[in-house]
């Protein structure tokens, strides 16, 4: 039997776009503490509460543009968050002060958060539902190339370039993406597309495509079925919270001298074989399984991590070694769990709340991100980075525990589809 077109023209599109976008974003995570220290003086203690910014402001306007993507057609919106995310890189390279830093770190979350939202869900719309674990694997598979290429990226140009030449790449690559979101042509969605048709002929909006009618409802911002699924993943990415931002930083701690953006090159390595593999398998039902088994490599990642410093004492060889294992773990783990973890969400959602099961998996992501961001910059200050990620390893294994005896059942009493 022939199988769905998946690679479509806009399908490819999107895919630039998404990729480009998060490059620009990559380019800047590793050296904007190194920023902040150097031109701001930013003490160690607060590197976590200023970076934590973008992502606070993020996971607050996500469950908002969730709902605003699923009531007023997709692509506009999407378009204009995707130019004020380019916006952002001129200004870091504008901003005179620490306050300017920070206002302006928000407003990036803001933007961001939003067109991550219409971004994923409009790749969604776009790919055909039968491959669409497999569609998801590709798309967060440019997120995972961003990640590899970003990141030693920027602190290559650390060594070499100036920060306003460094913010400058960014905005120039982004730009390039904005283009490419600008050609993607996505649908627009039965439910939105009935109800502006009604409201411009002035009829009755048909009932399933109005939206809820209650003054407040939290089911209009929030995924209510995907709250579970939303403990385990908050607990889940605190720990990668902190090792995005913080892994060179900690290499440096632990003496070892091999250029840390090869960490990043190594996990987007690993989730880019597994996500492949592991979008196919979802796509014939093995959603839940695909989580489970995730967690296990990711847990035993973050605490060889932790464990770096204790056999760097002793051997640094043998640690760096560790270290670079750490890494294609974290990225196999991941790369099985997150096209599964977003089929999750999207097959306990109507079609009618798509964005908004979209914005609830991001924001559970995210507020997760800034509770490991906020709390290793505290923790390190009196431990050190390692206790960070020994505590990231126990927090997995919570997250096991709760997604085998709460989320799965729940999942498979109220899945749609």
């Amino acid at each position: 039997m022939k199988q769905d077109r998946l690679f479509t023209r806009s399908y490819v599109s999107i895919l630039a776009a998404n990729f480009l976008l998060f490059f620009g974003f990559w380019l800047l995570v590793p050296i904007l503490p190194f920023y902040l220290e150097e031109n701001y003086h930013c003490p160690e203690a607060m590197l976590g509460l200023i970076l934590s910014s973008y992502t606070v402001s993020g996971l607050c306007v996500r469950p908002f543009s969730g709902f605003v993507m699923d009531k007023f057609p997709r692509k506009p919106i999407y378009v204009m968050c995707y130019f004020a995310c380019i916006c952002m890189f001129l200004g870091y390279i504008l901003a005179a002060t620490l306050a300017w830093f920070v206002v302006l770190r928000a407003l990036h979350g803001v933007a961001f958060g939003s067109v991550t939202v219409g971004g994923n869900t409009l790749c969604v719309d776009i790919m055909p539902s039968s491959r669409r674990g497999e569609g998801l694997g590709y798309y967060g598979l440019t997120n995972n190339t961003a990640m590899a290429l970003g990141p030693m990226t920027g602190l290559f140009m650390h060594s070499h370039v100036s920060y306003t030449g460094i913010f400058l790449t960014a905005l120039i690559v982004s730009a390039c993406g904005f283009v490419c979101a600008c050609s993607v042509k996505a649908r627009t969605p039965e439910t939105i597309r009935k109800r502006i048709e009604a409201q411009r002929a002035g009829l009755e909006v048909p009932e399933e495509a109005a939206p809820q009618r209650r003054k407040v409802s939290l089911d209009r911002f929030i995924l209510l079925k995907g709250i579970p699924v939303s403990i385990s993943l908050l607990l889940l990415s605190i720990p990668y919270g902190a090792t995005t931002n913080f892994v060179a930083m900690y290499a440096g701690e632990i003496h070892i001298s091999v250029p840390s953006g090869f960490f990043f090159t190594l996990m987007a390595a690993g989730m880019g074989a597994s996500r492949i593999f592991a979008g196919k398998l979802v796509d014939k039902g093995y959603i839940t399984q695909c989580i489970h088994y995730g967690y296990y490599p990711v847990t035993l990642a973050f605490f060889c991590l932790g464990a770096c410093r204790f056999v760097a004492e002793a051997n640094l060889a043998a640690a760096t070694a560790v270290f670079f294992t750490v890494p294609v773990l974290l990225g196999i783990g991941f790369g099985v769990m997150f096209p599964a973890m977003n089929s999750l969400y999207v097959n306990l959602a109507p079609n009618n709340q798509r964005a908004t099961a979209t914005s609830t998996y991001l924001t559970a992501w995210d507020v997760g991100i800034g509770i490991g961001i906020m709390a290793s910059g505290l923790i390190a200050h009196v431990f050190t980075f390692y206790m960070v990620y020994l505590i990231g390893s126990a927090l997995c294994v919570v997250s096991l525990a709760y997604f085998a005896k709460k989320v799965t059942p729940h999942y498979n009493r109220n899945k749609l589809r």
